[in-house]
């Protein structure tokens, strides 16, 4: 890839937005003043035989729902380019790369520490390939600290921790921060997942980081059974898996948004079509 002048070591620099999207960061620079807030209610039924019936045969290899949800996230971002923009210094650039950043405790305790877990999607993966990367980022997780935890722990000893804080911010507006201090953080990632429903609770609204490029926080809540109606009007049970999504809305548009989010509820509904390859439309 052939890096421009005005482009960064994680995106380029989009040259041929349209003219409302080019005022937009002039005139709101801050990402946690632009949120989009939407929610995904997702039908279960398909999903869970599907995972039942594949880990049947393969004795066992199982894959997990969140692992389904982080393989439809990165391959509706991968079929949806808008998605993997970011806004920095009142500008918009097309990351380079799709990645998925999420927060692995190591124990469930209060006591546990939590360390930073980063996927990145690559053309020809499935959701077999994706959901062995995200296992194996757990499990490294669990075991070691990351880059960034470590890097973290030598800026903590370190003193004039305002010269610290404001330094690091020039060099994160400019692309200019070390590859060791970010080499994890989940606001460098195209998309950041919460797993609240790994302990028990709902969905819920999170906000987005003016540090970092993150236009996207996914939160997923705990599975239960809410009323439906059929055609006829009959009540019936259904059980389903709530999604919070919240975006930058400058990076696109809310046609463009409806779009992405109706991809990532079909892909949930219907995983078999997370076997495609990443790039393969469907």
């Amino acid at each position: 890839m052939v890096r421009r002048w005005g482009d960064r070591r994680d995106g380029k620099l989009i040259r041929d937005i349209d003219a409302m999207h080019y005022c937009m960061p002039l005139i709101y620079p801050n990402r946690c003043d632009n949120e989009a807030c939407m929610t995904l209610h997702v039908n279960l039924e398909k999903t869970e035989e599907y995972l039942r019936q594949r880990a049947k045969e393969n004795a066992g290899d199982s894959i997990s729902m969140f692992q389904v949800v982080v393989a439809a996230a990165l391959k509706t971002i991968w079929l949806r380019p808008q998605m993997n923009r970011f806004i920095v210094n009142k500008s918009i650039y097309q990351r380079n790369e799709i990645t998925a950043a999420f927060v692995v405790k190591k124990s469930f305790t209060d006591e546990g520490e939590e360390t930073l877990a980063r996927v990145q999607a690559e053309a020809g993966d499935t959701l077999e390939t994706l959901s062995r990367k995200i296992q194996e980022q757990i499990e490294h997780c669990k075991t070691a600290t990351d880059e960034s935890t470590d890097a973290m722990n030598v800026i903590k000893k370190l003193p004039f921790k305002r010269l610290i804080g404001a330094g690091a911010i020039f060099l994160d507006r400019h692309g200019w921060m070390p590859k060791s201090v970010i080499a994890t953080d989940p606001y460098q990632c195209s998309v950041v997942l919460s797993n609240l429903g790994s302990i028990g609770m709902n969905a819920g609204y999170h906000h987005l980081m003016n540090w970092g490029t993150n236009s996207i926080f996914l939160v997923i809540g705990k599975k239960h059974k809410r009323m439906h109606y059929d055609e006829d009007g009959n009540a019936l049970m259904r059980k389903e898996l709530t999604i919070s999504a919240t975006i930058d809305e400058r990076i696109s548009d809310g046609f463009y948004f409806a779009k992405t989010l109706k991809l990532m509820k079909k892909l949930m509904e219907n995983p078999e079509l997370l076997e495609l390859l990443i790039e393969q439309e469907v």
